[in-house]
C-alpha cells in the first residue's frame, strides 16, 4: 500500500492558510478519486482507495502540524507501510509561492511537522513534495505568516501547485519516485 500524507492543521480557522497546503492536495485527490476521508483513527482522517496501481491511502494528520509524526508513525506501524511507500506534502518558506521541489530525503529545514515525522519514523529518508509559500514580508513573524491566508494574486499559483502535486502523486503510483522528481522539479 502507498501512503500520501498532506500536512496541515485541523479546523476551520486554519483551512485556507499557507501551512495547510498539504491538506489542500489531499482534499484535491480525495475529490478527484471520489474518496472522501471517512476513517478517523490514528489521530488522523484517512481513506483507502483501490486503484489499478494498487491500494493507496490518503492521510491528513489531525494532531496539529508540530505533532504530525504521531499520526503518521502509528498508522504506518498498524498497516505495516514501508518508508519507501510514503510521500509527504508540505509548505516550504524557502521556495517561491507555487514552486514545487521533490526530494527523497533531507533535513527538516526548520519545519516542525517534518521534525516530528523524522523523530517518529527514525529517518530523514522519505519522499516529499515541498510547495513554496515564499518568505514573510519584512517585519512579519514566521508563525503569523504561515498561519495567514494566500493573497488573491497568489491563489492561481497555489491552485496550479496543488494540481501539479496531485499529478506527481498519481505518477508515483506507477513510476519510481526518481522519475517523478525528474518530471516535476522546478514546476
Amino acid at each position: 500500500m502507498k501512503l500520501i500524507i498532506g500536512l496541515g492543521n485541523p479546523g476551520k480557522t486554519y483551512e485556507q492558510t499557507r501551512h495547510n497546503i498539504g491538506f489542500k492536495v489531499i482534499d484535491y485527490l480525495a475529490s478527484k478519486w471520489n474518496a472522501p476521508l471517512t476513517q478517523n483513527k490514528f489521530k488522523g482522517m484517512y481513506s483507502i482507495i483501490h486503484r489499478p496501481e494498487g491500494k493507496v491511502m490518503l492521510l491528513k494528520p489531525l494532531t496539529y502540524m508540530n505533532l504530525s509524526g504521531e499520526s503518521v508513525g502509528a498508522l504506518m506501524d498498524y498497516y505495516d507501510i514501508d518508508i519507501h511507500d510514503i510521500v509527504v506534502i508540505y509548505d516550504d518558506l524557502d521556495l517561491p509561492t507555487g514552486q514545487l521541489r521533490l526530494r527523497q530525503k533531507g533535513s527538516a529545514g526548520g519545519h516542525n511537522g517534518i521534525k516530528s515525522l523524522i523523530q517518529h519514523l527514525g529517518t530523514q529518508q522519505f519522499n516529499r513534495i515541498r510547495i513554496g509559500i515564499s518568505r514573510p514580508p519584512a517585519g512579519m513573524k514566521v508563525p503569523d505568516y504561515v498561519l495567514s491566508r494566500f493573497s488573491e494574486s497568489e491563489i492561481p499559483e497555489v491552485a496550479e501547485a496543488v494540481k501539479q502535486s496531485a499529478e506527481a502523486c498519481e505518477l508515483w503510483l506507477s513510476k519510481p519516485y526518481l522519475e517523478v522528481m525528474n518530471n516535476f522539479n522546478g514546476s
